[in-house]
């Protein structure tokens, strides 16, 4: 894992996203492969180990403060706050339009996160830093079926 080829304006910030969801991990596979092309489609896993030195923080569900996290990181890029690893809901296609709405101001964080709570949420754990990243290990690759 290369931190320095992350890509910008994501959620959490810059850095390495995982999820604990198999079916997110095939959603992410394919949205890779349809913008990148390459020779497949590939779902890696790793064992992660959230040591007691890390710096973490998690949100449990859709909140204002998790909202804010995501707007901050969308808006300007890079990485907005000083953690090692976060953990929280991933905003997908199905969420990133009010997302994308509040970051606008046309929403009140009220008003998206009551909207949010519609959809099912998968998880995502992003690494941000190369201290993190040592309690990474990778312990399988598949290739899916095209």
């Amino acid at each position: 894992v290369d931190l320095t080829r992350s890509k910008d304006r994501r959620e959490f910030g810059r850095g390495f996203y995982m999820t604990t969801v198999r079916e997110q991990a095939r959603t992410w596979a394919d949205a890779v492969f349809a913008r990148h092309g390459g020779e497949g489609r590939y779902v890696y896993t790793f064992r992660f180990e959230i040591a007691s030195e890390l710096k973490v923080k998690t949100y449990d569900s859709l909140s204002d403060e998790w909202l804010e996290m995501v707007k901050t990181n969308r808006l300007h890029g890079g990485v907005s706050h000083d953690f090692d690893v976060v953990m929280g809901p991933v905003a997908n296609d199905n969420t990133m339009r009010t997302v994308s709405l509040y970051v606008e101001g046309i929403y009140t964080a009220e008003q998206a996160i009551e909207r949010l709570r519609f959809f099912k949420a998968n998880d995502q754990v992003s690494v941000h830093t190369g201290k993190a990243l040592a309690w990474l290990t990778l312990t399988g690759v598949e290739r899916l079926e095209q």
